[in-house]
């Protein structure tokens, strides 16, 4: 890394005026997460040194044991958003309910509200593997001055006007959007700044690269089996290459570098996805489309969903468009 690049303050500084809602509070709520990033990421690379690995002993909203990382990352970005005093409201996958900020004046004068997956893939701490964080901001809808309700967070995913993911892995990226495309900054751990490493990510063209937990392979539609099958078929330029991590944020940054598909289809015999929509496939589905990409329901666009409840779940197909729409035509077909 050298000093030539832009660090991110400098880029947001920079590009803020290209962003329709030009007063600054949006760049100092990403300057926010940055430090929080940072914060979190000092504590992940100390874990095995210090008494941070394992199960915390409780369990969050959707019933899963919370690793004390997934706590102390949790704590972590609520405190420090809520501290600059730049939004009204916040959600967390680990929390039940959003929670209400006021500004400093005492009112609910701020803009923006706050969806975080604190810390995707937590499980692979204790293995040492690569885990990440997941952020989405909206405008709030209620009137501004007035306590920040449920709808401000129930908003289709097209209605973002940021978001974007941190990679705690081999090294440290922070890649976002404001919807003028996708930037991606590495930490320099010694200088601890993020710098411009990543210039405008798009999916590559062609992309060879399918990641799907197949273990639950039993458990899909016949369309993602199909599609499955299709793409271990040796035909043209296949077979693909089955890649995946098991943390979110690894399998698609992987893929939006060296192309390829993310696949979470619903699983079970209620055909139920577990990915949260408001936590998780919102924020990637459009990274996705800012980096020119598909991400669908394997019916429909991700961003077109209207969530119902705060923790709702969706099925998640993302990455190289012809994929995600190959995928889709089988799904059509079979199911």
């Amino acid at each position: 890394m050298t000093n030539q690049k832009k660090t991110l303050g400098e880029f947001i500084f920079e590009n803020q005026a290209a962003f329709p809602y030009s007063t600054g509070e949006l760049s100092k709520l990403i300057n926010a997460i940055r430090l929080a990033a940072k914060i979190t990421n000092h504590e992940v690379n100390k874990a095995g040194l210090v008494d941070i690995l394992g199960d915390a002993g409780n369990t969050n909203i959707q019933g899963e044991n919370q690793q004390k990382l997934d706590v102390y990352a949790n704590t972590k970005f609520i405190q420090t958003l809520k501290q600059r005093g730049i939004v009204c409201g916040i959600a967390s996958e680990e929390e039940e309910d959003f929670i209400a900020v006021n500004s400093q004046d005492g009112k609910n004068n701020n803009q923006y509200v706050v969806l975080i997956d604190p810390l995707d893939g937590s499980s692979n701490i204790d293995v040492n593997a690569s885990v990440g964080t997941i952020f989405s901001i909206y405008r709030r809808i209620s009137p501004v001055g007035q306590p920040v309700q449920l709808e401000d967070f129930l908003q289709p995913g097209k209605n973002q006007v940021a978001a974007g993911y941190i990679m705690y892995g081999t090294s440290t990226i922070l890649v976002y959007s404001t919807g003028n495309g996708v930037n991606g900054f590495t930490l320099n751990p010694a200088l601890g700044t993020f710098y411009h490493s990543h210039p405008n990510m798009q999916f590559p063209e062609n992309g060879n690269i399918y990641s799907v937990n197949e273990g639950n392979y039993v458990h899909f539609s016949d369309g993602v089996k199909k599609y499955i099958k299709y793409c271990q078929k040796e035909e043209g330029d296949r077979p693909y290459t089955s890649r995946y991590i098991g943390s979110l944020v690894s399998d698609f940054h992987r893929n939006i570098i060296k192309g390829g598909i993310y696949m979470y289809p619903r699983i079970g015999p209620t055909q139920k996805g577990k990915l949260r929509l408001t936590y998780e496939c919102n924020p990637m589905a459009f990274l996705t489309e800012q980096a020119n990409g598909a991400a669908s329901t394997g019916s429909g666009r991700i961003l077109d969903v209207e969530p119902k409840t705060l923790h709702q779940r969706e099925a998640l197909f993302c990455g190289n468009k012809e994929m995600v729409k190959k995928l889709e035509a089988f799904i059509a077909e079979k199911d």
